[in-house]
């Protein structure tokens, strides 16, 4: 009985071992909330609980880092309603003008009318690998950059994986355009 209650201690502690380790090292980016990050728009961007969201605004807005990254590791969550637009911003060259044709956006948005460049996607450079749907639900994202190279997951389905031509330094925006759009657990690696 009590090599068995040992054995499973030991399974336990194992699998708490490798969880945490999945959940990545890094920086925490909303470790002190929004505030390390600039604003842009007007989005009504408020943080509780973990979580950075909005859900109105006139126009497409951004929450900017102020640091800027080079080779790195994103990991993060998003959560959109059905209806949304939203993306993640890398390597953007003019802080103050991001756009999706002077950085990399990590689309999310399924319903893209040019579907080239949907969720998954970084319209006008990659068109996804695969087709996944973010809206409604909680999705796990993992961007990786590493010299020219580009790598994109959702919920563990690879939709970049390519290089690219676009600079290799600047900072990560967290995009609201449409609907409901949340993010959590938004950690960085430097490579």
């Amino acid at each position: 009985m009590i090599r068995h209650l040992k054995a499973a201690c030991a399974g336990a502690l194992a699998f708490v071992a490798v969880a945490c380790a999945s959940m990545g090292d890094g920086t925490d980016l909303f470790a002190t909330g929004i505030s390390d990050f600039a604003r842009t728009g007007d989005a009504n961007w408020t943080f509780a609980n973990g979580v950075a969201q909005a859900d109105e605004g006139s126009g497409p807005s951004l929450l900017v880092s102020k640091e800027d990254y080079k080779d790195f590791e994103l990991t993060l969550e998003v959560y959109v309603s059905v209806e949304h637009n939203s993306g993640v911003f890398i390597r953007c060259a003019e802080r103050a003008n991001i756009t999706a044709t002077n950085c990399y956006e990590i689309n999310i948005f399924d319903k893209r009318p040019d579907q080239s460049g949907r969720t998954g996607g970084a319209p006008d450079y990659f068109v996804p690998l695969a087709q996944v749907d973010a809206g409604g639900k909680w999705t796990s994202i993992v961007i990786r950059a590493q010299g020219a190279h580009i790598f994109a997951s959702f919920n563990g389905a690879t939709t970049i994986d390519s290089d690219g031509p676009l600079m290799s330094n600047g900072p990560i925006a967290l995009q609201w355009g449409a609907g409901e759009v949340k993010f959590r657990n938004v950690r960085v690696k430097r490579l």
